[in-house]
C-alpha cells in the first residue's frame, strides 16, 4: 500500500511540474526578463497578424467601418483578379530560384570565407555583405541594364558583336524576370549569411578530430557530418530569412521595371499588395492577399525546417 501511496504521490507531483503555472513559477526571472520581448512581439508581429486575417473577410476602404462579405476576397483573388495570378506564378518562380541558389551560395561563400584568417576574413565577409545594405544598389544596375548603347552590359555586348542593336533590358517583356532573378541573387548574401558565418566560427574543433578518427576522408563528409549538424540552427535561421526575402521581393521590381512593369511581367504578390494598400485603399482586400502570402511562407518553412532535421542523418 506504501508503494501505490508513494507512486501516487510522485505521478501527482509529475503532474503539477508538467502544468504551465508551475512552470511560470519556477522560471519567474526568466519570463519576466522575457516580458518587454514578449510583448513588442506580441502587439507589433502577433495581433497585426490576426487582424490582417480578421480584415480579410470584410469590405474596408479605411473611411467606413469594416463590412463583413465572408469568402469574396478569396473567390474575386483566385477567380477574378488576373493580376494577382499572374504575380502569383512570378512570386513562386523567383522564390524557387532566387531562394535555394541564394541559400546555398550563402553557405558556400560563407564556408570558402572561413577559411580565411584574421582581417583578410573580415575583409571578404564585408566585400560580400556589402550589396545587401547599399542603399543605390538599384543605380548601378541602371547603368549596367540600360536600354541605350551607353548602358554597360550593351555596351560589352555590342563591342565583342554578340548583339547589332542595344537590348531594352528592363522592359521587354522577355528579359524582365531574368533581369529580376540576376539583381536579387546579387543582393541576396545578406543576414543568411552573416549567421552561416558566425555558425562556422562555432563549431567545436576537436568534432573534426574525432570524426577523422571514425572514417571522414574528405571536406566535404566534414561538411555534411560534422559541420552543418553543428550549426543547424543557423541553418533555420538562414533559411528562413532567404524564404522570406524570396517571397517578399518587391523593391527591386519597382526600382527597376516600375509598378506596374510591362505586362505585369515583373509583378510579385508584395506589389500587388502594395498597389491595393497603398494607393487604392482597399484594406480589405490587401488584407486578404497578405494572408494568402502569409500561410505560403509559413507551409515553405516548415517544408524547409522538415528537411533540414535531415542534416547530418
Amino acid at each position: 500500500m506504501e508503494q501505490v501511496k508513494a507512486k501516487a504521490d510522485a505521478l501527482a507531483i509529475a503532474k503539477k511540474q508538467a502544468t504551465l503555472r508551475y512552470q511560470i513559477k519556477k522560471n519567474k526571472a526568466s519570463y519576466m526578463m522575457l516580458a518587454p520581448y514578449f510583448t513588442l512581439f506580441f502587439f507589433f508581429t502577433v495581433l497585426p497578424v490576426v487582424m490582417s486575417v480578421g480584415l480579410s473577410f470584410t469590405f474596408y476602404n479605411m473611411l467606413e467601418m469594416p463590412q463583413f462579405i465572408g469568402w469574396r476576397n478569396y473567390i474575386k483573388l483566385f477567380l477574378e483578379d488576373d493580376i494577382f495570378l499572374k504575380s502569383l506564378k512570378n512570386t513562386l518562380i523567383l522564390a524557387l530560384v532566387t531562394g535555394p541558389v541564394s541559400y546555398f551560395m550563402c553557405l558556400l561563400f560563407a564556408w570558402i570565407i572561413n577559411e580565411f584568417k584574421g582581417w583578410l576574413r573580415a575583409f571578404l565577409t564585408l566585400i560580400f555583405y556589402a550589396p545587401s545594405i547599399s542603399g543605390n544598389a538599384y543605380i548601378v544596375w541602371r547603368l549596367i541594364l540600360s536600354a541605350d548603347r551607353y548602358g554597360y552590359l550593351n555596351g560589352f555586348l555590342i563591342e565583342w558583336d554578340i548583339i547589332a542593336e542595344p537590348i531594352q533590358w528592363l522592359v521587354t517583356p522577355t528579359w524582365i524576370m531574368p533581369a529580376l532573378i540576376v539583381v536579387q541573387l546579387w543582393l541576396s548574401l545578406g543576414t543568411g549569411f552573416l549567421a552561416f558565418i558566425a555558425g562556422l566560427q562555432t563549431v567545436d574543433k576537436t568534432l573534426y578530430e574525432a570524426a577523422a578518427i571514425d572514417g571522414i576522408k574528405n571536406r566535404w563528409q566534414e561538411l555534411w557530418y560534422v559541420t552543418l549538424p553543428s550549426m543547424k540552427p543557423q541553418l533555420m535561421f538562414g533559411a528562413i530569412m532567404q524564404i522570406t526575402n524570396a517571397f517578399a521581393i518587391a523593391d527591386v521590381s519597382i526600382q527597376l521595371m516600375g509598378n506596374p512593369s510591362v505586362n505585369y511581367e515583373g509583378s510579385t504578390v508584395v506589389t500587388h499588395l502594395l498597389d491595393y494598400g497603398t494607393v487604392r485603399f482597399e484594406m480589405g482586400y490587401a488584407s486578404a492577399i497578405a494572408t494568402v502570402l502569409f500561410f505560403l511562407m509559413l507551409g515553405t518553412n516548415l517544408i524547409v525546417q522538415k528537411m533540414l532535421r535531415r542534416v547530418g542523418t
